[in-house]
């Protein structure tokens, strides 16, 4: 065999198994993120969370607020806990959640976020 047909064979091998490879982590990904849907959401929402209070802290946000979000995330993001936004930090906060959540893959409603009259 010559250097070049070599050097195709060689291609042609690792073509398929990087397809194969491929595939089957797709596969796998898929049908653990099937199985677990509800604790990727949180997680994904958790991490957006971290990272969103990290980058802009908590000032101008209620003790309220943060408790009740904390609850929600305790909760394995289950249980609608009534995160009611009522300063405009807490409102920026909220709606950049929402935005991350729907980044995330989850529905605009999956966040807390709602106040009873």
């Amino acid at each position: 065999m010559g250097r070049p047909t070599r050097l195709i064979a060689a291609l042609a091998a690792l073509l398929v198994f990087a397809a194969v490879g491929g595939a089957s982590f797709a596969v796998a990904q898929e049908s653990q993120s099937q199985q677990n849907w509800p604790e990727v959401k949180c997680a994904r929402y958790k991490k957006a969370w971290a990272e969103a209070i990290a980058r802009r802290g908590t000032q101008g946000l209620g003790q309220e607020f943060l408790d009740r979000h904390e609850a929600f995330l305790a909760s394995g993001c289950r249980e609608k806990t009534d995160v009611c936004p009522r300063s405009a930090e807490e409102l920026d906060l909220a709606n950049m959640m929402v935005v991350a959540a729907m980044n995330a893959g989850t529905a605009s409603t999956f966040p807390p976020f709602f106040c009873r009259k």
